[in-house]
């Protein structure tokens, strides 16, 4: 594992449409936390999306904040 802090982002909710990624209300969204690797962001996005695993529109993403924030980022 990489001592390099790579930020990422992990949100989820309900999508107004299951073939899109717009949230229904983004009141609701739900953002789960900030996680300083991949590997970090995908364990938490996996626990989110398996315990809404039930409810279709319901869709939770990692977002790579890193590459946000400095384009150049691996």
């Amino acid at each position: 594992m990489s001592d390099k802090q790579l930020l990422h982002l992990v949100i989820g909710g309900e999508l107004k449409d299951v073939s899109g990624s717009e949230f229904r209300d983004l009141d609701k969204v739900d953002l789960v936390g900030a996680y300083p690797s991949y590997d970090d962001a995908h364990r938490a996005w996996k626990a989110k999306a398996q315990a809404t695993v039930d409810n279709a529109h319901m869709r939770y993403f990692i977002i790579h904040a890193h590459k946000l924030m400095d384009p150049s980022a691996d």
